[in-house]
């Protein structure tokens, strides 16, 4: 029993005797060099920031960093002092000069009071700093006149050459419209003079009892005068307007070829217009030109148009229906390419087109594809 009561005795005392492990972690405490550095880091990262552009808050961040290296310098005996001449060069290239000069006078003080603070010669050693500073500011100050002067020179250069295109495009409008008068006054008025002409003449021919073949051939001649004279000054609007004419311009056309031509036109759309893609308007104007066209020369007396849109998410379906015809005076002159050249056009902004006769007229049935489904992209 005994034994035992002193065995225990003997183990608390060996159980106080074991040292205690702590049980908080200690983190290591930052020394003031450390904070130094950190501070200088996040004044410089905000000083030489190209996103802070504010001269408030740009100008006191270098003056922070030029003082806080002269610290570093004092405290650490180390290169602190690097910090301080990247300040003042900050200073030259990104503030104004006056300003520039203001602020860096603290910062040239703070570092000649750390490098003659243990100094043999402190007069020898203040204009040495004085000296290197205004090196490094004046340098800096020179490179930041460049480059101001380089920006300004780009600028000047892109304002001339935006100058230098206006009037090249004003001396080319100029010119077109020039050639336009000039081509109105020689080509349409006397197209327009040879169709009255010809149609005084068809009306003397019938006066004076004429063959019907004769009156036929002037009425014929008469009717390739007016759709050259429409195609004309189509051609001579396009050249004085310099805009390509797309489908805002069908209603136009319809309404000057009925006039023109003396062909009842009609025009419909339905549906909500979707965007098509490159030339599809063009393709579609340059089309119902071509079929209308067709309509007046091959067409005969009383024929009447149909022109329509019908509109969906995908594209657009056009028609050019023409009917009631009666085929005199059909024969005019033809190149025989216009289906074939409507249908390249077409191909070409990745559209289809149809064209056969119908009863009692011919029809024209073409389909252009919206803008995402002419690059292949999906719907």
């Amino acid at each position: 029993m005994r034994l035992a009561v002193e065995s225990g005795v003997l183990f608390q005392r060996a159980l106080r005797e074991i040292p205690r492990v702590p049980t908080r972690i200690a983190f290591p405490v930052i020394g003031p060099v450390m904070q130094l550095v950190l501070l200088t880091a996040v004044l410089s990262a905000v000083a030489l920031s190209g996103r802070v552009r504010d001269l408030r808050v740009a100008v006191p961040a270098l003056v922070g960093v030029g003082l806080c290296g002269a610290v570093l310098d004092l405290q650490a005996d180390g290169p602190g002092f690097i910090a301080s001449y990247v300040s003042l060069m900050g200073l030259a290239l990104r503030a104004p000069r006056r300003v520039a000069v203001l602020a860096g006078i603290p910062v040239v003080a703070a570092i000649s009071a750390e490098e003659t603070y243990q100094s043999e010669n402190p007069a020898s050693t203040v204009l040495t700093v004085v000296f290197a500073s205004g090196l490094l500011f004046i340098s800096a100050a020179f490179a930041a006149v460049c480059l101001d002067r380089r920006q300004h020179v780009e600028a000047l250069l892109a304002q001339e050459a935006a100058t230098s295109a206006a009037r090249q495009q004003a001396a080319a409008l100029a010119e077109r419209s020039r050639l336009a008068r000039d081509l109105h006054d020689v080509l349409a008025h006397n197209l327009c003079a040879l169709a009255v002409q010809l149609e005084a003449t068809r009306v003397a021919a019938i006066a004076t009892g004429a063959g019907e073949k004769i009156v036929d051939q002037v009425a014929s001649a008469r009717k390739l005068a007016c759709i050259g004279m429409v195609e004309s000054r189509r051609a001579l609007q396009l050249l004085r307007d310099g805009e390509t004419p797309d489908v805002a311009s069908l209603p136009g056309l319809v309404s000057e070829t009925s006039a023109m031509l003396g062909i009842p036109v009609t025009f419909h759309s339905r549906g909500v217009q979707c965007q098509l893609g490159d030339g599809a308007g063009l393709a579609l104007y340059r089309v119902v030109q071509e079929a209308l066209t067709n309509v007046a020369k091959h067409s005969g007396r009383g024929a009447e148009v149909t022109v329509g849109l019908a509109w969906e998410h995908d594209g657009v379906e056009a028609s050019i229906v023409d009917c009631g015809g009666d085929g005199v005076g059909a024969g005019l002159p033809s190149s025989g390419h216009g289906l074939s050249g409507m249908a390249e056009r077409v191909s070409l902004t990745g559209g289809r087109l149809r064209a056969g006769p119908t009863d009692g007229g011919f029809a024209v049935h073409l389909w252009l594809p919206s803008w995402p489904q002419a690059r292949g992209q999906p719907r």
